[in-house]
């Protein structure tokens, strides 16, 4: 019965550790545009609540006015104000609050999505 019992255990650790290395690191889609709009979306939509961990936020900035600029714990990235990039960052979300701005326009191209 104890060899049962462990080599229950043993397929059900594979099963799991299978299953983890198969999962995809969710995307999440960053975007600023010369019409003065900013936003974080996934799946199309707005992002406004996510939970903690890994993610890949792929970052489109076609304009030479703004930059995209996120903070928040542990988080510090942006593009810079001048360059047309497109660039994909890794990053470990902790709970808490993320603030996006463009730098030179952050009185009123902001937007914040909270972490738990």
């Amino acid at each position: 019965m104890k060899r049962i019992c462990t080599f229950a255990a043993v397929v059900t650790a594979a099963a799991v550790a299978a299953g983890s290395a198969g999962a995809a690191t969710p995307t999440l889609k960053a975007f600023v545009t010369d019409s003065f709009k900013i936003g974080v979306t996934q799946g199309g939509k707005p992002v406004k609540s996510l939970k903690a961990g890994k993610y890949k936020i792929v970052v489109d900035d076609p304009s030479t006015t703004h930059n995209f600029h996120i903070t928040g714990p542990g988080l510090n990235k942006k593009t810079s104000v001048g360059d047309k990039v497109k660039v994909t960052w890794t990053v470990t979300l902790k709970k808490g609050t993320y603030k996006f701005v463009c730098d030179p326009h952050a009185s009123f191209m902001k937007g914040s999505f909270t972490v738990k």
